[in-house]
């Protein structure tokens, strides 16, 4: 029986060809330190920057340093399980969460693992943490509104649907409850919301988690939690998890609104991270590429062109101030990246003003594009005139007689201050929100007491709502202000008035 030499070479040949298929390609290193959510391994020439890392026991890594002898990995889990001389591997793969519907109403942490009791998370769809932020040419102005539901903001610092509008203040000046206030205020609209704790006490999040639920808001929003008793790795990833889940709808041409809770937390878990990795310190100790840390999340907030689906990722990214100093590093990053900011000052919120807007220094810089007609239309001249009035009021407190014009300014001011006050978790409709303006900056509040001026808005949506509802259909269907609805406007707060005690 002969053997034919070519029939002999394509087996061989077949043969190495699957053998090499079956060989593992995946490089493999020795840890050489591990420790504090760090560790440094030997070998691994070929991993990629941002490449995940195995290490026994199932606990992952993300290629952190490439240095010339050895490999800095930060540690997304229990770096305790790991010890000196561990073998570490390559797994070719970039770290990503998942994404899709099934992430909705549910508490995760920053890797995408359940925290609830709703079992796993079921999808076939998963996206990177780090993806690049749409180009120029993929972008469109952002010129549809994203109601908060809180006065103030709507009327003087309006927030458009891809805007990027810092909230930033001392601890306990209510920034999390303005941010928790625009999530509820989402219901019925469409927008998915995912709210990023950093660094936060779990008993604060499980009350946040609590809130959201009492008012129905959270079928539509994820928690993506990591907080202070979380390793700084996590909470360093956890604001770009957030990004990603919001990203995916985003570019399904659907709405979304993503609160970063907080970034100056992230800052100092950076921080951290970058001194054990022996990175060099820069200011306040806070590496060189902080400012890149926070430009390339905050950058992939967009409203998209409308060949893209025209979806939009609003950002609501919150920083910490100490004692008010603004112009501190992290604060003065994080305002130069954002499209405007809400400052939130500490005396204000002592004196009963919440939220403690501070008018002179909170700007919007999409304005009255991100507002609808109406609003533009009566609260166009408020922050002005609200400015004014908060210097007129340290002037006259030096007791000096005042004319009568400016004692008229002054009081008004004082009225529409108390009208600008809103309670907790009770967002208002922007229909609602045009009425009570056009009737504080139109003088019907002018004969209110201004203790009683919050008693007279709510008596007067009462009335309205029962009672003029068709005037009010009339406003929601127009949008705008023309000189019929303003005449039927007038007649209403006229007649209310006259009943009003």
């Amino acid at each position: 029986m002969k053997f034919n030499a070519d029939e002999i070479s394509s087996v061989i040949q077949k043969e190495i060809e699957q053998y090499e298929q079956k060989i593992d390609v995946r490089e493999v290193g020795r840890v050489l330190e591990v420790g504090d959510g760090i560790a440094q391994i030997y070998g691994l020439s070929g991993v990629m920057a941002g490449e995940m890392i195995e290490f026994p026991g199932g606990v992952m890594g993300l290629a952190f340093n490439l240095n010339e002898n050895s490999v800095g990995a930060i540690i997304l889990g229990d770096y305790l399980k790991l010890q000196e001389g561990d073998e570490a591997k390559t797994t070719g793969k970039l770290l990503s969460v998942p994404v899709g519907e099934a992430v909705l109403g549910r508490i995760l942490d920053p890797l995408g693992n359940p925290l609830d009791d709703k079992g796993p998370v079921i999808t076939n769809d998963y996206r990177n943490v780090e993806s690049p932020a749409p180009g120029i040419a993929d972008r469109q102005p952002v010129r549809e509104s994203l109601q908060t539901g809180i006065k103030a903001i709507d009327a003087m610092t309006p927030i458009g649907r891809g805007q990027r509008e810092l909230i930033i203040g001392d601890r306990k000046t209510g920034k999390t409850a303005v941010a928790i206030d625009a999530i509820i205020n989402q219901k019925e609209t469409g927008v998915k919301c995912f709210y990023v704790a950093i660094g936060q006490k779990d008993s604060t999040v499980a009350g946040i988690i609590e809130t959201l639920k009492e008012h129905g808001a959270l079928d539509y929003t994820t928690v993506i939690v990591s907080g202070a008793s979380s390793p700084a790795p996590l909470q360093y990833i956890a604001p770009y998890s957030g990004c990603s889940m919001a990203e995916y709808f985003m570019h399904k041409g659907e709405h979304t609104l993503v609160v970063y809770d907080d970034l100056s937390k992230q800052a100092v878990a950076y921080r951290q991270l970058s001194l054990l990795m022996r990175r060099p310190p820069g200011r306040e100790a806070f590496p060189g590429d902080i400012f890149y840390c926070h430009s390339r999340l905050l950058e992939r907030s967009a409203k998209l062109s409308a060949e893209l689906g025209g979806g939009s990722l609003t950002a609501l990214p919150i920083v910490e101030t100490l004692e008010g100093e603004v112009s501190a590093y992290i604060p003065t990053n994080v305002i130069s990246i954002t499209d405007g900011q809400i400052y939130l000052q500490p005396d204000l919120f002592f004196r009963g003003q919440r939220p403690a807007m501070n008018v002179g220094i909170s700007v919007s810089r999409v304005g009255g594009s991100a507002q609808i007609p109406a609003m533009k239309q009566v609260a166009g001249g408020m922050r002005l005139d609200m400015a004014a009035f908060r210097e007129l009021e340290a002037f006259a407190q030096l007791g000096t007689d005042l004319d009568a014009a400016t004692q008229a300014r002054l009081d008004r001011g004082y009225r529409i201050n108390e009208l600008i006050k809103q309670g907790l978790c009770k967002p208002m409709h922007v229909i609602d929100q045009v009425f009570v303006i056009y009737g504080g900056t139109s003088g019907y509040i002018d004969s209110v007491p201004a203790k009683d001026v919050l008693r007279w808005q709510d008596e007067f949506l009462s009335y309205l709502h029962s009672s003029q509802q068709a005037v009010w259909d009339k406003l929601a269907g127009k949008k705008k202000l023309d000189d019929e609805l303003k005449r039927e406007m007038n007649a209403v707060l006229e007649k209310f008035n006259a009943t009003f005690k």
